[in-house]
């Protein structure tokens, strides 16, 4: 699969994780049940492999209010700015 961003909004409410846990499954990852964490600008959102990593697999990731998620060659990441801003030809998810 191909490279695919996902903007986690500031303020994320009830849909924007539905859409973030649908995004994540395509690409075999899923949100952490076990960490939440709430800010002033919106909740927190720790993700990992579905299952939970392993030692041999790539660690979680936190994804902070405002932050966009970039998937590509296997790996989760977040975007660089500069990725975000000229994402062309790549597959953006924005929660809505």
């Amino acid at each position: 699969m191909g490279r695919s961003t996902f903007e986690w909004p500031r303020g994320a409410e009830a849909r924007d994780t539905a859409a973030l846990e649908l995004w994540l499954a395509v690409h075999g990852w899923e949100v952490d049940p076990t960490v939440f964490m709430a800010g002033g600008l919106g909740p927190a959102v720790q993700v990992q492999p579905i299952g939970g990593a392993d030692e041999d697999e790539e660690p979680g990731l936190l994804i902070l209010p405002g932050e966009t998620v970039e998937y590509a060659q296997d790996r989760m990441r977040i975007a660089p700015r500069a990725t975000v801003a000229g994402c062309c030809g790549t597959e953006q998810h924005r929660a809505s």
